[in-house]
Order: structure tokens, then sequence, then C-alpha cells
């Protein structure tokens, strides 16, 4: 049996595809939806968790179990990728939808409107809720990506916790539900299941299953308490993993090691004294802490904010003279970068003129035709649901980011469809942050938390070296 999943990319664009060309994976997760009333899907990338997701909603629609459904994603993904797969499965294409999106009464225009499927943008949820309030008509929510609801103080998860009464079915979309802990996994689980399996509050389920770090403004596991959470997750959480059922073609990782000059070398020193003296105050606190390992990962990059305006100076040049060699050994291939600040934007695009934010209109349908030679993304705006594999097959890792988003970014082009193999650059500046964040990242524990504690360890072991010295 052929383990090609047949999304839009990777199918011939004037083909409607049926349920029958689902695969026996897909179906099993079509019939765990459809019976239960509200689930996640853990879903690796590439696996077809819309096109799942839309075959169950289309059973539920045709039973007349279910009246009008609300997915939640972000801007680009209810633009691009929810619209093209309604219509090109034949089980949803008599779906009608509309984006619930733009200026307050382009949003109400659409609101007016009877379709069966309204999509909106997470940031939108707080108004949706406040706009409707006891009238909410959706009796059925698709959040995609659900590991944007993990923080049980953001206003969005606030909000939707008001409606859920009002909710009969609730579908959880994600391949990264805990890439930041399974603290993470207590916000998502709520909206489930409203407190039944970990408890009613976040301060009660930390109270059960963890203990505070030496900050106090973080938890940790208690020894055991994975397991425990875990059995208590069984029947509410589908996962499939990609290895399982995919044959993808191969990656390539390429690691581009720099040197700053002896100059830049002191001066980044400065930086990582600054940044050692505030951890060892007892009075420290965790957003001291990431301003600071902020400034060492914006000097690895080239530059520093200087005030609060976005105005910055330039320090080197390093990561640019990288980046313009891979992109003259591509000839011509086209090259997806990711950055990592506003003036990596900046300074890429002075630079090569033929770089093309995917901010811009149309660029996603640029790309996969093959018009952008140089598409440039922060990995939090091509992280989740972009089909990005027709338009190339190199990465190039300007400035690094934490493990899901590289996970994700990375999974853009190295996904089903793509038909080379993908080479992922990454443009490291030596004994820096840089490669305390890469060596985290290839342990699977970029949280912030973990990089703040690397780093701290690393600059100790270095300044013991140069005492030495």
């Amino acid at each position: 049996m052929s383990s090609t999943v047949l999304t839009p990319e990777s199918s011939c664009s004037h083909k409607q595809l049926s349920e029958a060309d689902l695969h026996p994976y897909q179906k099993r997760a079509v019939d765990f939806v459809l019976g239960k009333s509200k689930c996640a899907l853990w879903i690796d990338m590439g696996l077809g968790k819309t096109a799942i997701s839309l075959t169950a909603i289309a059973h539920l629609f045709n039973r007349f179990e279910i009246g009008r459904v609300l997915i939640i994603a972000t801007v680009r993904v209810i633009k691009n990728t929810w619209p093209a797969e309604v219509d090109l499965w034949a089980q949803s294409s008599d779906l009608t939808w509309a984006i619930i999106h733009g200026k307050k009464d382009k949003r109400l225009k659409a609101l007016a409107g009877e379709e069966d499927i309204h999509m909106i943008n997470r940031e939108m949820v707080t108004w949706l809720v406040n706009h409707y309030k006891a009238k909410w008509p959706y009796d059925t929510v698709i959040i995609d990506e659900a590991s944007a609801f993990r923080s049980p103080t953001s206003q969005r998860f606030k909000s939707l916790k008001k409606v859920l009464p009002k909710i009969d079915r609730l579908i959880e979309l994600t391949a990264t539900p805990t890439s930041k802990g399974l603290v993470d996994i207590w916000p998502q689980i709520f909206l489930l299941d409203q407190g039944q399996r970990l408890r009613k509050t976040f301060s009660m389920f930390c109270e059960e299953y963890c203990i505070s770090d030496y900050t106090g403004y973080n938890w940790l596991l208690r020894e055991g308490s994975k397991e425990l959470i875990h059995d208590q997750l069984q029947g509410i959480c589908l996962t499939l993993s990609a290895k399982d059922y995919l044959s993808l073609p191969d990656r390539i990782n390429n690691f581009i090691y720099l040197d700053l000059t002896r100059q830049e070398t002191a001066q980044y020193r400065e930086l990582e004294k600054e940044f050692l003296l505030e951890l060892d105050q007892n009075t420290v606190k965790a957003i001291n802490a990431g301003v600071l390992s902020g400034k060492l990962r914006q000097f690895c990059q080239g530059a520093l904010y200087t005030d609060k305006q976005g105005r910055w100076d330039s320090v080197h040049q390093h990561k640019l003279d990288a980046l313009e060699e891979l992109v003259e050994a591509a000839n011509g291939q086209s090259v997806l970068v990711a950055y990592s600040f506003q003036f990596d934007k900046e300074r890429i695009t002075q630079r090569f003129k033929e770089a093309v934010s995917i901010d811009e209109a149309h660029a996603i349908e640029r790309w996969n035709a093959g018009e952008i030679p140089i598409l440039i993304a922060h990995p939090a705006s091509a992280g989740h649901g972009l089909n990005l594999q027709k338009g190339g097959h190199i990465i190039v890792w300007y400035g690094l980011s934490y493990f899901e988003l590289y996970t994700q970014f990375n999974g853009r082009l190295h996904r089903q469809g793509q038909t080379r193999p993908v080479t992922v650059h990454h443009i490291l500046i030596n004994n820096t942050v840089d490669i305390t964040s890469m060596e985290s990242l290839q342990k699977g524990q970029a949280t912030h938390q973990d990089l703040i504690n690397a780093l701290k360890t690393d600059i100790k072991h270095r300044q013991a070296q140069y005492s030495k010295g």
C-alpha cells in the first residue's frame, strides 16, 4: 500500500478526492472523532489532520447531529489551508464556509451569512465570544494547533472557557501538544472535559502533579506524574506518528560554524557577564533572564536593539555573509529562510533585493509556483499548517527558535508531497548562545527555561576556562 498522504499540494489541482482516498489510519481517526463528543488528535505533520476533521464533520452534518462549525487557526491557515481542503474533498465540498477576518464591519458582514463553517484566527476568539455572549451559535469547534491555548491566563483560553457549556463537540488538533513541557497540557484538556481528568483549576493541577522551580515562576513535574497524566488521557486523545505511517524524503542537516572577531568576542563576553550577574541575584525575575538572553541572541544575529521603538545598531555581518554564500551555492534553487528578529528581516531584505517576506500578498502561492528565490519568514508565522513543499527543498536557519516552532517550520518542506531530499542549514556563531540553543533543540528540550538554565551552565563553564588560561 502506498504511504502517500493526499493533500492539495500533492495531488492534481483539478482532481477532487473522496473518502475512499483516505488511508486506513485516517479512517480510524475519523471513527475516533465520531465516537467522542470532545477529543484531541495529536497527529504529526503530513498525516492529514485537516482531511480527517472535515470527513468527520461531513458525516455529522449528514446525520443532522451538528448545526454550525467554528474553525480556529492562524490567519494564513484559515485563508490558505482550510478553504482549499474543504473544496478538495468530495465529502466536504458541499459545505459552505466563510472567513471571519478583517475590519469589524467586514467581520460582522461575514457573520451575518448562513454558512455551515466559519473560520476565524485565534486572536479574534475573544472578540467573537464578546460579540455573541449568550447567543453563541457554534455547537462544534475545531481548534487547529491547540497548543496555542496552552496558557490558562490567556484571554483566548478564558474566552473559550466561557462558552464551553454551549459547545457540544470540540476537536483539538496539534502535532506538538506539550513541546514546552507536560505542564502545558492542563488548559488543552480542560477545554475538552472541564477538569474531569486533570482537576478543575490549574493551581489544583500543579498542586497534585508539579513542584515549583528555584525561581518560583515555573512548574516542574513531580516524579511519576508523567505516567499518571498519560493514564488520565487514555480515551480522549489519539496519537498518530509520521514515522509509523509515512515514508518521508531524506533530510540533511548542515551546520555552519562562524567565529567572531577578537573585538566582537570581547563585546559578547561583557553581555555574558551581565547575564550571570543578574541571574545570580536572589531577586532575579524570569523576565530579566529572558531580556538578557535576548541580548545574547541579538548579538549572534549581528545587531542590537537600542530602544523600545525598534531602532538597532549593526555589530557584525557574519551571518549575512554566510547566507549569501548559501544562496549562491543554491544556484537558482529557492531558499526558505527562518529569522528571529525584525532587524533580521530588515537586514536580509537590504542585502538580498530578491527576498520576499511570507507576509506579502500571495507569497505562499508564488513560492509554491517557483517564483520566489528567497522566502523569509519568522517561524511563528510559518510554523503551523502551511504547505510549502512544492516551492523548494532548502531551509536556512538564520536565527534559531524554540523546539515546537523549529520542528513545525522544518515540516513546511520536509513532509509528504516533497519530491527531493530536504537540506536544513543552520548558521551558528561558535561559543555563543547559538551553540547552546542548537544543542537544546537536538535534545528536544529548547523551552525558554531550558535555554536559560543551559546558558547559565555554559557561561560559567566558559568563564572558568578563561580564568584558568
